[in-house]
């Protein structure tokens, strides 16, 4: 349960990777960082503003998409085309001013976030159960179910699948392709604060806290940087390899098993378990 829990959130946060990329083709190393701060919305619509949990996600998720459109509009969209080392490097510097921001704001000091499932068991078959990791699998499931519902159902879920696939062709059938992208940014920082908020009750919040975004990239690659469905797999298997390798490995292996995974993954099948091979006609 515990693997399976940690390996949600490493699925979210690499969803969170795969939407923009498939939408853009830019790899936002920042997504971790999102769902920092994320993470220190909630904590302080719950705990410093006194508002209800359930009142304090929705905040910290509206807060956070809105962010991640104008991080779009304003800064990321001048690089589309550019090449990718300059995105990675412009998305590497949003995450380190992201972490000065925080630790400015709410200094370097471990938080915790109450929630409706804090210090909750349930025992089956003589195995004890933390109803919040029992919240972070049932949380993953309905995000994935409403955003597969939003995606293959809505118009507009259409639409930034064609977005997706071809610009071009999207544009010239009326869709308005920039919209669109700015709207994939705010999809992918809410999930990233939606990450963040399930994961805080179990790893606490501090301004460190965005580094999993390292190990959901492994999890993204080992699905398929393309794959929506392969992001949530690949967290799941980063997330158990991380288990049982803490448990059966001698210490330390826990830390670097996810990025093990990542190199054994690009050395056999680079394009991840559900990815596929493209090319490119230059």
């Amino acid at each position: 349960m515990n693997g399976l829990a940690v390996g949600c959130i490493y699925g979210l946060v690499a969803l969170g990777f795969v939407l923009i990329y498939k939408a853009t083709e830019l790899v936002n190393f920042a997504q971790g960082d999102l769902l920092m701060l994320g993470a220190f919305i909630a904590y302080m619509a719950v705990v410093l503003w006194g508002l209800d949990y359930w009142v304090g996600l929705v905040i910290a998720v509206l807060v956070m998409a809105v962010f991640g459109a104008l991080l779009d509009a304003v800064i990321l969209r001048r690089v589309i085309g550019q090449p990718q080392f300059a995105v990675v490097m412009l998305t590497i510097g949003l995450g380190a001013m992201f972490r000065t921001f925080a630790s400015v704001t709410w200094g370097s000091e471990i938080y915790t976030l109450p929630t409706p499932f804090s210090a909750k068991v349930t025992t089956l078959g003589g195995v004890t159960i933390s109803h919040e990791y029992v919240s972070i699998i049932v949380g993953t499931m309905i995000l994935c179910a409403v955003l597969y519902t939003f995606f293959t159902h809505t118009r507009l879920g259409v639409a930034m699948q064609a977005a997706s696939q071809n610009q071009l062709a999207a544009y010239y059938m009326g869709i308005p392709v920039k919209l669109i992208f700015s709207l994939i940014w705010a999809i992918s920082a809410g999930v990233a604060a939606v990450a963040g908020i399930l994961l805080a009750p179990v790893s606490l919040i501090d301004i460190n806290i965005g580094f999993i975004g390292l190990k959901a990239f492994a999890a993204a690659v080992l699905g398929g940087f393309g794959s929506i469905p392969g992001a949530l797999t690949g967290g799941i298997i980063i997330g158990l390899i991380e288990l049982y390798s803490g448990a059966w490995l001698p210490e330390g292996f826990k830390d670097v098993s996810a990025y093990v995974v990542l190199l054994l993954m690009l050395a056999v099948r680079p394009q991840g378990l559900f990815g596929a091979l493209g090319r490119k006609k230059v």
